[in-house]
């Protein structure tokens, strides 16, 4: 039987602050050309879950690895080896096109001619050679969402953090933009979405639900469905929601 690569590694994960534990004793593995949902509402605990997953904040107990790199020790080098986008799309709107991707080339560790082969080949694939010096301020939400996603993958990570970031869009821009997700995906990256839509979680390979700092069910959507005898996501994430008693 084949194994397959593991490229998130996560073991009895806990973070507190002071009495407050927001994250609980949470356990997971994400694997290689993976699309993971990480789902919950507001204060379940995940965007400090996946702050520890990018290198910005330490646990307060628990290990694991994010592209193979120690979450407890080694933030520096999964910094440099994941990507990340958020639902601001973090973009500087004051700058052009080329500039943005100049910058976070930079960023991200790439030397002048890689940048420049970088900044050409993304142009083209997303039909904005005519647009290169357009200041990202004065380009459709749908542009910017999608250079935002290739900018976080400039540097060719193993794993791409995306939270929220369709937030905003509209449903076909949505599906287009999950169209370049599936792409990455085939090319063996690992893909880790944070969403409130539950269509998207539809789209996952797996999906997990946090819900008061705990992982209360972890599946593939068909089997979450199935297990909650749900129609859809919608229903299985509000049946295990509405268990939290935090705010």
């Amino acid at each position: 039987m084949e194994t397959r690569e593991k490229t998130v590694e996560i073991r009895n994960l806990v973070k507190k602050f002071g009495n407050f534990t927001a994250v609980n004793n949470i356990s997971f593995d994400v694997y290689k050309g993976e699309i993971f949902g990480f789902l919950g509402a507001n204060g379940a605990g995940k965007t400090t879950a996946i702050r520890i997953l990018c290198g910005l904040s330490l646990p307060t107990s628990g290990e694991g690895t994010v592209a193979g790199f120690s979450i407890n020790n080694q933030q520096e080098d999964i910094k440099k080896h994941i990507g990340y986008m958020s639902q601001r799309f973090s973009l500087y709107s004051d700058l052009k096109v080329w500039e943005n991707i100049e910058l976070f080339g930079g960023i991200y560790g790439l030397d002048d001619k890689q940048i420049a082969l970088k900044t050409d080949s993304m142009l083209k694939a997303l039909d904005l050679e005519d647009s290169r010096n357009m200041y990202v301020r004065d380009m459709p939400l749908g542009w910017k969402q999608k250079l935002a996603f290739s900018i976080a993958m400039v540097h060719d990570p193993q794993v791409v953090f995306l939270d929220e970031p369709t937030g905003g869009v509209d449903p076909v821009t949505r599906r287009n933009f999950w169209e370049m997700i599936y792409e990455a995906a085939s090319r063996g990256v690992t893909v880790f979405v944070t969403t409130h839509y539950m269509d998207e979680a539809e789209y996952c390979d797996r999906v997990s639900v946090m819900v008061d700092g705990v992982v209360e069910a972890l599946g593939a959507p068909a089997e979450l469905k199935k297990l909650y005898s749900a129609a859809n996501m919608d229903e299985v994430f509000t049946k295990i929601a509405g268990r939290a008693e935090r705010e």
